[in-house]
């Protein structure tokens, strides 16, 4: 029956905690993603967005992306992406599930070393609804820290199983736990400390204290280190591999930036700061800022610890669990507190996930056991306990909702710390998201005043700029990126990028490829290499650069698109079609992607399902000029000529400078005996564009053919048929056709058939059969002293 009681009361404990953390955290399922690290690890990361693939593996294998290796972390977005796609709220419970269990499994753990259910508890509650962890689950990119955790506490459950029952089995399964752990983030390597202060308390496996149970199971201090040994050389093993990581990435700050006495400081204030934080959790932060110190705050903080240290070792005899739980908080914040510093924050509410554990069992262990023997007490106990976690429950719950956006989180945070260069590049970065350009650059501006160093905040004014067409001003601001930041690949693809807008397309190669060089799974700098390439005619180059992009994100539409271009422009259509298609299935409102794929099938003779495809993008963008003029060549190749005037007349609504438009125009109304007007057309046609051909063409030959003796003009008919062979070099048939009959209709019949043989001997020459027929009927006319008269040209 006691055993019966004791299950019952786990279980509702189990579904108290559980319970208070889903009504804490419920309103993450609404949020979304933030600019801070969420795009770097989940929304823009190609590799994570392409689900679980054995290519995806091997990259979280091997990648030092983000500045750390944690291939766990990574297959778990991979995961998440592959379930839930882009729906943020799903990522965000994942992170609030994982917190549950991590609650649950500390509370678990505590009580069986302890069998002490309601400190557990407490000390689980604490854990669960603290406001200090509101960033460790709310924040999506901090999947590492609830993750690793889990994986923290399963180790320590497995190594109290192996204490309990030592055999070769457990101890291996702990092992493998850590292993995963370190996986998951290089943080838990202060595990094996924290398993040699559970030896002291609450295990009792030395000679200076009994287990929390009452039992004391001595084994010599030699055999519980050999015991760590392998825990330690995995834990080196994964700062090496952390250390390279940053280092590459570029995270770790140096000494010189940051010189090691100030570390120092910091770090001993931070100490000290944390815990205020801990029991007056107020103007919480998602970054805080390095700052001065006065002298009295170091040498205040100095005497705390010193204090604590002090006294916690005084009563480790008495009171073991103050000893562990201090060394606890302590030793798992060293590798976080800053003395090597990765990143520019001073400290983060995210770091004390792990170590708040160590403050919170002083809390809970050092309640008196005589305090509560009595009924009064334990009501005084239970009813202080339940305040505390109502309390913290409560600021929680007001905590999380400054992350339901970045705009929100970060002016939040500007409220509440002074000179945060972050915060206002990133609320910078979200203004530009939202189209308000102006009040972005003055964030981006207020940041570099605060750290002219910043790369970041150099980068992002440099898009700004871009956006608004300052490209000058713009490549200045990402040069002085890479002045801090040499190996800083989105500066040098945002350089690449001014460069290409400029006209500069063999310097922008080179920062696309710099770009690529530090980082060769960055999609956008392959897809806008590809562009840059085939702006120079470098074609197949352009296109192996496309298709590098969709090996890496197969769902890169633009990068379909473009490469659906390259092979249009070799003629090969159908894998075109495929491309264009591909584009769309992608991102079913590309209008570019419906456009060019109406001119691929049109290039095929589809018009029909060309017109289809042009009147999607239209829908899109009824403005969309282009789209509307290749609909009209599309209606008059099937016969609709009364809507292809329309589109027409639509397209020059939008761009009346549009010369092509002004020409397809001229052909339809010419088809339709408007004969007049058709001539008006290729006129503008010309006016707008002198010297080209196609309306030089037919504008000569309708005033040199047309049977209108009104609207016959020979003199300008053979200007522009003489023009149009200069440019074309007199070796274009139809051009030399049209000088033929312009040069009939003033009388020059002897130059009429010079120009016609010739424009002959070119049409035989290309295996035009029927154009060679039809030039030579009209040389007979022009051999028997007549010019050419027709009635309506045909439809272009």
């Amino acid at each position: 029956m006691i055993e019966s009681s004791q299950y019952r009361r786990t279980f509702v404990i189990c579904l108290c905690l559980a319970a208070a953390i889903a009504a804490v955290y419920s309103p993450v399922r609404h949020f979304g993603f933030t600019n801070y690290d969420d795009g770097e690890y989940i929304a823009k990361n190609a590799h994570v967005q392409s689900g679980l693939t054995l290519r995806g593996m091997v990259w979280a294998f091997t990648t030092n992306h983000a500045g750390n290796w944690h291939p766990l972390t990574w297959l778990s977005h991979m995961l998440d992406w592959q379930l839930w796609r882009g729906k943020a709220g799903a990522h965000h419970l994942v992170n609030v599930l994982l917190h549950v269990a991590n609650t649950l499994l500390l509370f678990g753990v505590l009580r069986r070393m302890t069998a002490a259910p309601w400190r557990s508890a407490l000390v689980a509650g604490l854990f669960a609804l603290h406001p200090l962890h509101v960033e460790s689950v709310a924040w999506v990119a901090e999947r590492k820290d609830v993750l690793s955790t889990c994986f923290w506490i399963l180790t320590m459950w497995a190594y109290v199983c192996y204490v309990e029952q030592p055999n070769g089995r457990r101890y291996w399964l702990a092992l493998g736990l850590y292993t995963l752990g370190l996986m998951a983030k290089p943080m838990v390597v202060t595990l094996p400390f924290v398993l040699l202060l559970l030896d002291y308390w609450p295990l009792g496996r030395t000679r200076w204290t009994k287990s929390a149970i009452g039992e004391r199971v001595e084994v010599p201090l030699s055999h519980l280190l050999r015991e760590k040994v392998p825990f330690v050389a995995l834990a080196t093993a994964s700062c090496v591999a952390t250390i390279w990581a940053q280092r590459s990435g570029g995270a770790i700050i140096s000494l010189g930036t940051l010189p090691f006495g100030i570390r120092m400081v910091n770090a001993v204030v931070s100490y000290v700061r944390y815990m205020g934080k801990m029991f007056w959790p107020a103007g919480l932060a998602a970054f805080y800022p390095y700052q001065v110190w006065p002298l009295w705050a170091v040498l205040g903080a100095g005497v705390v610890l010193l204090g604590v240290s002090g006294v916690v070792i005084w009563r480790a005899r008495r009171e073991p669990y103050f000893l562990v739980g201090w060394l606890w908080y302590v030793g798992t914040l060293v590798p976080v507190i800053g003395l090597a510093q990765v990143g520019s924050q001073s400290m983060a509410d995210r770091y004390t996930y792990i170590p708040l554990v160590g403050l919170l069992i002083m809390m809970a262990w050092g309640v008196p056991r005589e305090a509560v023997e009595q009924r009064m007490g334990r009501v005084v106990a239970a009813t202080t306990a339940v305040g505390l976690l109502v309390v913290c429950g409560v600021l929680s719950w007001f905590q999380i909702h400054y992350w339901k956006d970045s705009e929100t989180l970060f002016r939040h945070t500007l409220n509440v710390t002074e000179d945060n260069f972050v915060a206002h590049n990133n609320l910078g970065y979200t203004l530009f998201g939202q189209k308000q350009v102006a009040a972005a650059i003055a964030e981006y501006t207020t940041a570099l005043r605060i750290d002219p160093n910043y790369a970041e905040a150099h980068y992002n004014l440099g898009d700004a700029l871009a956006s608004q067409g300052k490209l000058a001003e713009a490549a200045a601001e990402y040069t002085a990126a890479l002045q801090v930041k040499p190996d800083y690949a989105d500066a040098h693809y945002g350089l690449g990028n001014a460069l290409a807008g400029q006209g500069n397309l063999a310097e922008a190669i080179a920062e696309y490829t710099a770009a690529l060089r530090i980082d060769p799974g960055h999609v956008e700098a392959h897809n806008n290499l590809g562009l840059a390439l085939a702006g120079q005619g470098r074609l197949a180059e352009a296109a192996a650069e496309y298709q590098a992009a969709l090996r890496i994100q197969p769902d890169l539409a633009a990068a379909h698109n473009n490469l659906g271009n390259i092979l249009t422009g070799e003629g090969r259509l159908a894998q075109a079609t495929a491309e264009y298609q591909a584009a769309l299935r992608i991102q079913p409102d590309y209008v570019e992607a419906y456009y060019n794929l109406g001119n691929a099938l049109a290039g095929q003779g589809m018009f029909a399902e060309a017109a289809a495809e042009y009147q999607a993008a239209l829908r899109i963008n009824p403005e969309y000029a282009e789209a509307h003029n290749n609909l009209g060549i599309a209606l008059a190749s099937l016969g609709e000529v009364t809507e292809a005037i329309a589109e027409y007349t639509a397209a020059l609504r939008v761009k009346p400078d549009f010369a092509e438009v002004r020409c397809n125009l001229g052909g339809v109304l010419a088809a339709r005996g408007q004969t007049r007007e058709a001539i008006a057309q290729y006129r503008e046609a010309l006016r707008l564009r002198p010297e080209w051909p196609p309306a030089l063409s037919k504008l000569a030959w309708i005033l040199a053919t047309d049977r209108n003796a009104s609207l016959r003009n020979g003199a300008e008919a053979v200007q522009s048929a003489e023009r149009l062979c200069e440019i074309t070099g007199y070796r274009q048939d139809d051009a030399l056709d049209a000088l033929a009959a312009a040069y009939a209709e003033v009388g020059r019949f002897n130059d009429a058939i010079q120009v016609a043989q010739k424009a002959v001997e070119l049409a035989n020459a290309a295996g035009q059969g029927d154009l060679v027929g039809h030039i030579q009927e009209r040389l007979k006319l022009y051999q028997a002293g007549s010019p050419y008269r027709e009635g309506p040209a045909p439809v272009p």
